[in-house]
């Protein structure tokens, strides 16, 4: 049976053009009716949003157009400054946008609180909803949100018995359409609801409802196009500034949404370019200057049209245009067809959208994230203010939460035992240095004190005021010991002296990481060195039962209900310097991690008695379906250093046994026929780091040697990456494929802000081989800007 990814790329977005327009088209005439702006500049939005912007934007699989998210800003600019003014407004809302994108901050939106976003785009919603309540009555929407609510009760009591039946069946069919049973009912459900809909809506109106108001295309000839703006400079400025930013924001968090889709619903293989969002910023730019011109309403990328192209199959940009331009042809074809759709129907389908912007999944989430206020009072202010208001007095509202949360320290002293125990709870800053300082002198000189510090920063003022009664109550007999929030104590707590060794922040628990201290402080006998590990793994438990597990019990519950999809199997070396989860910011979940002395991968077939390495992939490839696999080496690995000094006649033991699996490794570094590995565009330091770079290209090998991974590869559902991680940098590096499978043992260095790799220079390290013809120069790889 033939699959949607067996279908030529044309004729996957030829057919996915086709579902978009058909949602698209009900859609552009009901945010077209919702603004009060002429119905066919919605589909000249469209059309332009679908040509221009997929065209030029560097999100292939979004689909631009009318956008309900600038209905309300729309709206109130027609009601302002009239029609005309409006689409100028638009024009230099689109050079705005082309200016940001090519000083390339489109990764600035997405500095916005998520909680102001989902705020702005629920309180959208709640304008649009009891606007158009007053259509799907029979009435007429008002000037603003307020004035809509209040006029309501009235609105009610003078209800139009056809309106609101053909509003009825219009939302009926939109909520069941997706739930029709049976094998008619899959049939059915290939056509869009929207769609369904308002035709179902459109042919009972023309039986049952000859007296409803309808749509109205007037003629091309007649068709309004923008003037130099008319009115006070400062109310343009800012109705410009309210459609760059609103615009701006939802396309591009569109195009986020839109790679997690596909991300979620295709292959690696089957996947489009990531999107590029300083691109896709030009393109929308460039259409808004384009669609303001022609007359048509703002451009906006779409949650819902971008989630038909993917689920309809589209695989390039071609969909979009070519739903463009099916816009086109309806536009002049088909308007004695559309002039019979009830208003009363395109109100219901703006309002079903409406509804949608106020999501469910959005509250959820700012209220794990304890933003409840941000969003609540944003969507609020959106209603009463307006959106670019609204969104001011939201951000107003984060900061000072955020402020709060920096500046909130809860300082406790409690008298346990006859000792005095302070817990700091909270950022030290100057701000609790008059409650800090009123504890601390409660404390007598000579009690004996544990300071517990429970924050991941603390400020001079802070840091000397603790430090200064620490001296003088040490001074006046007492005692004092400074523990993190683990109850482990900090190693060095009190003032260094000159030149000694300082690898970590003052009062912070990471000292324990750095033992410096000269052995003469402290000699722990051999017997207390088990206690001392048992409380501190103990400790440890405690931190995490206390601090860490609260946050992550919920997606912990998730995952043991659902069980495990990782999307990627990580196999490294069991060092303990090399912490997965911090250097690939990942959660639960997201690896299948596999460690062991030197990330070995032993071959098919070799002599071995340990074949738990094979057994780990099988099950990652086999049964976790998972899309990539990573080996990754390290800098200082003691697997490699063991290789270089091994001696010829040694004992076997168990470590020489597995370390024999690394032989193809030493051969591999030592061969004049092999090309040495660059890292950032010079030789490894020394041949330690030589070979765990060529260790690395060599266990890549060995896994394609294994049957399920040769399988999936020749699929195109697997994806094999090398990384080498150098510890004293904390610094990442990813392996560039060649022209062959990683012909070229080039390792880049990753970039912090993009996950992009870039190169650099260095001094080569000149290693006794009998031939350096074979080195390979770094190539700089340029990946496309995407988002984090």
């Amino acid at each position: 049976m033939s699959t949607r990814n067996d279908r030529s790329p044309l004729s996957a977005d030829l057919s996915a053009s086709v579902a978009v327009f058909l949602i698209a088209l009900p859609l552009s005439l009901g945010i077209a009716l919702a603004t009060g702006a002429p119905l066919q500049a919605g589909l000249v939005a469209a059309a332009v949003g679908g040509i221009v912007a997929g065209r030029l934007g560097g999100a292939p699989l979004q689909v631009s157009g009318a956008s309900a998210g600038l209905t309300v800003v729309t709206a109130e600019l027609i009601q302002r400054y009239g029609w005309r003014t409006t689409c100028a407004v638009t024009v230099i809302a689109g050079a705005a946008q082309l200016a940001l994108a090519l000083l390339r901050t489109a990764r600035s939106a997405l500095m916005v609180s998520p909680a102001i976003v989902h705020g702005m785009l629920a309180g959208i919603g709640v304008t649009i909803v009891v606007a158009q309540l007053h259509i799907v009555l029979g009435g007429t929407p008002q000037s603003s949100a307020v004035a809509n609510v209040r006029e309501l009760p009235a609105q009610l009591a003078d209800l139009h018995p056809g309106a609101l039946a053909v509003s009825a069946l219009t939302l009926g069919v939109l909520l069941a359409w997706p739930r029709l049973p049976g094998r008619a009912g899959r049939a059915l459900r290939k056509a869009p609801a929207a769609l369904a809909a308002v035709a179902l809506a459109t042919a009972v109106a023309a039986v049952a409802g000859p007296g409803l108001a309808r749509v109205d295309l007037p003629s091309w000839r007649s068709h309004a196009l923008p003037e130099v703006p008319d009115g006070p400079v400062l109310g343009i400025l800012t109705a410009v500034v309210a459609v760059t930013l609103v615009g701006s924001v939802e396309s591009l968090l569109s195009a986020v949404a839109t790679d997690k889709l596909i991300a979620a619903e295709r292959p690696a293989v089957a996947r489009p370019p990531r999107a590029s969002l300083n691109r896709e910023l030009r393109g929308q730019g460039v259409a808004n200057m384009v669609s303001g011109a022609l007359g048509g309403l703002p451009v906006a990328g779409g949650a819902v049209r971008s989630i038909t192209n993917v689920k309809s199959g589209a695989v390039s940009s071609r969909s979009t245009m070519l739903h463009g331009a099916w816009m086109l042809t309806a536009a002049a074809l088909l308007t004695p067809a559309l002039d019979l759709i009830p208003l009363a129907a395109l109100a219901a389908l703006v309002l079903a959208v409406g509804v949608q912007m106020v999501s469910i999944t959005h509250m959820r989430s700012v209220t794990r994230h304890r933003e409840v206020l941000v969003y609540a009072v944003t969507t609020t202010a959106v209603v009463v203010f307006g959106v670019l208001a609204g969104v001011a007095v939201g951000i107003a509202v984060a900061v000072a939460v955020a402020l709060h949360r920096l500046a909130r320290t809860r300082i406790t002293v409690t008298h346990e035992h006859g000792i005095h125990r302070l817990r700091a709870r909270g950022q030290l800053t100057f701000l609790a240095v008059p409650r800090l300082s009123r504890e601390l002198n409660q404390i007598p000189h000579d009690a004996k004190v544990v300071v517990e510090l429970d924050g991941s920063f603390m400020d001079h003022a802070a840091y000397e005021t603790l430090q200064d009664w620490q001296d003088s109550h040490r001074a006046h007999g007492g005692t004092i010991e400074v523990t993190g929030r683990s109850g482990t104590p900090l190693a060095g707590a009190g003032r260094r002296p000159r030149g000694a060794h300082q690898c970590c922040r003052p009062w912070t628990p990471w000292q324990n990481h750095c033992d410096h201290r000269a052995p003469a402080v402290e000699v722990a006998t051999a017997a207390a060195a088990p206690r001392r590990g048992a409380g501190r793994l103990a400790s440890g438990i405690g931190a995490f039962q206390r601090d860490t597990a609260p946050h992550v019990r919920g997606e912990l519950a998730r995952l043991a209900r659902e069980g495990q999809r990782p999307s990627q199997l990580f196999l490294t070396c069991a060092d303990s310097r090399l912490v997965t989860s911090m250097i690939t910011a990942s959660g639960p979940g997201d690896l299948f991690t596999v460690r062991n002395v030197g990330n070995l991968v032993p071959p098919p077939g070799a002599e071995s008695t340990d074949d738990s390495v094979a057994a780990a992939i099988e099950y990652a490839v086999d049964v976790l379906q998972v899309d990539s696999i990573t080996v990754c080496g390290h800098s200082g690995c003691g697997a490699m250093q063991a290789l270089l000094n091994s001696t010829p006649g040694a004992p076997m033991t168990p470590l020489r046994r597995w370390l024999r699996h690394g032989l193809p490794s030493l051969r591999r570094m030592t061969s004049r026929h092999e090309p040495w590995a660059r890292i950032s565009g010079r030789l490894p330091a020394d041949a330690v780091e030589q070979l765990c770079l060529t260790n690395v290209v060599q266990q890549l090998e060995h896994l394609r040697a294994h049957e399920s991974v040769a399988r999936r590869l020749a699929e195109g559902t697997l994806e094999l990456h090398g990384m080498y991680f150098h510890v004293g940098e904390a610094q990442a590096y990813l392996l560039t494929e060649g022209d062959g499978f990683f012909d070229n043992h080039v390792f880049d260095q990753v970039k912090p802000d993009t996950g992009a790799c870039e190169s650099g220079s260095g001094e080569a390290f000149p290693l006794s081989r009998p031939e350096q013809r074979g080195t390979t120069e770094l190539r700089h790889s340029e990946l496309e800007e995407a988002p984090a």
